[in-house]
């Protein structure tokens, strides 16, 4: 299933909240994405009306099946993508940027090579 590049971020922020918070709130999103917060409210309705996300009765943001599948793929991508970067030379920063712009456009054929690739030679 592919879903608009926006919505991979927003869905992989919420999946990044999730692993240092209780619980992730629409002013996290807005402070980790540095978006304006009527503009993450309404992209945050859309994911919650298309199924990707869940939002409690206290704004508690959650993410849905098909949503965890979603930020999880996109996760493993950017951070694949950034320590192949530092691995050749990138500062860190610039790696971690920059794999957030290629994590979207990347093919799955290409991503599983490098991953393949990348693995191989740096065995952890």
């Amino acid at each position: 299933m592919k879903i608009q590049e926006s919505a991979e971020d927003y869905l992989e922020a919420i999946l990044h909240i999730s692993q240092t918070k209780d619980y992730v709130r629409a002013i996290d999103v807005v402070h980790h994405l540095g978006i304006s917060k009527p503009s993450v409210s309404v992209y945050l309705k859309n994911l919650k009306a298309n199924g990707y996300i869940n939002i409690s009765e206290n704004g508690h943001l959650s993410l849905t099946e098909t949503g965890a599948e979603i930020a999880n793929k996109i996760y493993e991508r950017h951070n694949t993508i950034a320590e192949f970067f530092i691995s050749i030379g990138v500062e860190h920063d610039t790696a971690y940027r920059d794999a957030c712009r290629v994590e979207h456009d990347l093919s799955d054929e290409c991503f599983a090579a490098l991953k393949k690739h990348f693995f191989e030679s740096n065995p952890k």
